[in-house]
């Protein structure tokens, strides 16, 4: 008896939908999986067989031939051991073959039957709904990720023999409703906060520009200036995330393995923060089957580079590209995959290798070479991505104990970037960007007029310091983020004045 059985295989950040299609016959005793499956597929025959033993039903020692369909198509993960043991169990005539043609089945089978939790059943269950299949089976401990998707009932089993009785209409498996997204009290209760860092009004100030307008900014200044604080607490700044970000980014973290059954859900702006010793394919993606690396598990966040030159410079440079076009792409010999990479780059270098160059407490003792040397490890290319560098100098005695100046905290600073955003949504609402930082040099003559004397002094900078066309760019964009803040219709001269205060690195002054 033939038994049909739908399921999925991750393909991106995406499901693709497989039908597995279990045979028995006569025949000598064999257990076949044909259709391109992966050795984690091809394992579960061993996990399937002593699953269905210890349930109590007894192993056909007959032919068993099971097909994932499309052939083409590679299968690989654990989630194939449930939809294969039930169409087994189907194939055997213990479950009606009609009945589970109306489920999607996914899922892990451990060797006494027990179902384990996988990953990626967010989209998995996204592409059951999108397939009009309204019902689906899946780990308990994966039923309030699943119950995010709406238009889909969602069934959670703990072992196979659950699932054996309620196709059989003998038991009950636990329903779990529709979850309802809310992030309303999300910032009460933050650990962190603004607040808690004394002094550095210049660097705070140009990271509530950068949250404002989506700007990737360099932080430069010797150890223990506070450069990784800041950056910690640049989220909390940041705009709630909408329904639809929080689905998108929580798909990538349910395909990477990180969701739970207390954490299935991604509701505030992700922070990834990886070593410098992290690998080109850590960073951007990859490995035989293609998974997201850390630019996409910081997708609507923050990805925070510390010690920036200690990077490999491949690493470095691989960044280019998603951070150019808000996505990355995974190319493989049979296929490719596409992941979404839209995050804020935070770096942080210190100013030479020992750390102290420019600093008056403690003398630097690197030559003027070994400063070149190290500052070049950063291309200049990647550095022209970069709009706002700033220095941040070291927090004397006096204002580290200083306890009678209040700091303004994360959600003051928030409202006001916040209300920025909703400038820069209403001003490109029929375009395909949200933030100033991503503005192409077309936009740049449209959205960024100057004054008079925003004009004239922008002209003096260039002519003073030098600057590139591409800066040139660059200051605008800040600049624009800059008079939004201060709700201002055209770029005035102290915007403009503001914004060369934060290209550190190309007026030289660290040099």
């Amino acid at each position: 008896m033939i038994s049909k059985i739908f399921t999925a295989t991750l393909y991106g950040i995406n499901g693709k939908v497989i039908e597995v299609e279990v045979d028995i016959s006569y025949g000598l005793p064999s257990f076949n999986i044909v259709g391109l499956p992966e050795t984690s597929v091809k394992e579960s025959k061993e996990r399937v067989r002593s699953a269905i033993k210890n349930a109590g039903f007894e192993f056909p020692s007959d032919r068993i031939t099971v097909n994932l369909a499309p052939a083409d198509v590679r299968k690989e993960g654990s989630s194939f051991d449930l939809p294969i043991a039930i169409g087994i169990l189907a194939s055997m005539g213990i479950v009606k073959p009609e009945k589970v043609k109306d489920y999607f089945l996914a899922g892990e089978i451990s060797l006494d039957g027990s179902i384990k939790p996988i990953r990626g059943v967010l989209p998995i269950t996204m592409l059951a709904a999108k397939e009009g299949i309204r019902n689906i089976i899946v780990p308990f401990d994966n039923g309030k990720e699943a119950s995010l998707v709406k238009d889909i009932v969602v069934y959670g089993a703990s072992h196979i023999l659950e699932i054996i009785k309620f196709l059989k209409n003998e038991g009950q498996l636990q329903e779990f409703p529709p979850s309802d997204f809310s992030s309303k009290d999300l910032y009460q209760d933050q650990i962190l906060d603004f607040s808690d860092i004394k002094g550095q009004a210049h660097a705070k100030r140009a990271l509530e520009i950068a949250a404002s307008g989506g700007h990737n900014v360099l932080m430069i200044g010797p150890p223990g200036s506070g450069k990784t604080m800041l950056a910690r607490r640049l989220p909390t700044i940041l705009p709630e995330l909408t329904y639809e970000e929080a689905m998108e980014t929580t798909k990538i973290h349910s395909i990477a393995g990180l969701l739970n059954s207390e954490r299935y859900i991604v509701l505030e702006k992700p922070f990834r923060a990886p070593h410098h010793t992290i690998s080109d394919a850590g960073l951007i993606g990859g490995g035989h089957v293609p998974k997201p690396g850390e630019v996409s598990l910081a997708h609507n966040g923050v990805l925070f580079l510390d010690e920036f030159p200690e990077f490999k410079r491949n690493v470095l440079d691989s960044l280019r590209q998603p951070m150019e076009d808000g996505f990355v792409t995974v190319s493989r010999v049979t296929h490719s995959v596409t992941f979404p990479a839209r995050f804020m780059l935070i770096a942080a270098m210190n100013p030479c290798p020992c750390g102290y160059f420019g600093d008056s407490r403690k003398a630097c003792i690197c030559s003027a070479s070994q400063i070149r040397k190290y500052r070049s490890r950063v291309s200049g290319p990647l550095l022209d991505r970069i709009d706002i560098h700033i220095e941040v100098p070291p927090i004397s005695i006096r204002e580290l104990s200083d306890n009678k100046q209040e700091e303004e905290g994360s959600s003051e600073i928030r409202k006001r970037v916040i209300k920025a955003r909703e400038i820069q949504k209403k001003r490109f609402n029929d375009k395909k960007i949200v933030y100033n930082g991503q503005m192409t040099t077309k936009m740049l003559k449209k959205y960024c007029v100057l004054t008079e004397g925003g004009n004239r002094l922008l002209e003096k900078a260039i002519e003073k310091y030098g600057l590139s066309p591409r800066a040139y760019h660059r200051i605008l964009k800040v600049a624009r983020t800059i008079a939004d803040l201060d709700e201002r219709e055209h770029i005035e001269e102290h915007h403009i004045a503001e914004a060369i205060q934060y290209r550190a690195l190309d007026r030289r002054i660290l040099l």
